[in-house]
């Protein structure tokens, strides 16, 4: 079964490991919302990387913070318990969809997270009591972001402070 190991949006790209010449990847990419990409041929993307090397730069450093989020990941997954688990990936959710609201199902989750679903419904239950996100039939909306980061393990915050440090970098 599919386990998440890390998350893609806006900031980053899929196939990055043609930074490290690699064009294959042991990974499968699941994609989770709408929007919109651009595709690019892995031979003119080496090409370009070779005519640029601020661009080789930046996607290295992207790499560098998608290494450390599958690690992160692997170890919340095994050390963080269900709720802080779940909280840490809506907020990663949150922020990539970048929107309050968003479509997922219990079900999705639980596969994202590698737990059964029953965990799944009572933290978002609990999420739900206590004002934190509303859901229904799928569609859920956090109420409550701050909350939610309280929630959280300290995975989350970890990501984020990695992701500013190395994007600042030059």
């Amino acid at each position: 079964p599919p386990l998440e190991v890390g998350m893609v949006g806006r900031e980053a790209m899929l196939g990055s490991e043609l930074v490290l010449g690699e064009a294959k990847t042991p990974w499968r990419a699941l994609v989770q919302g709408a929007g919109s990409c651009w595709r690019i041929d892995a031979q003119v993307f080496r090409k370009v990387m070779e005519e640029m090397p601020a661009l080789k730069d930046l996607l290295q450093r992207t790499l560098m913070v998608r290494l450390h989020q599958q690690s992160l990941a692997s170890a919340c997954e095994r050390f963080h318990p269900i709720g802080q688990r779940l909280a840490r990936w809506l907020l990663m959710s949150q922020d990539r969809a970048q929107a309050d609201h968003f479509h997922v199902t219990q079900e999705f989750i639980s596969l994202m997270l590698g737990v059964r679903r029953v965990g799944v419904t009572k933290a978002a239950s609990d999420f739900q009591k206590d004002g934190l996100i509303e859901y229904h039939r799928g569609e859920l909306k956090v109420l409550d972001r701050a909350g939610l980061e309280a929630e959280s393990c300290s995975c989350y915050e970890a990501d984020k402070l990695l992701h500013s440090e190395l994007m600042a970098m030059k």
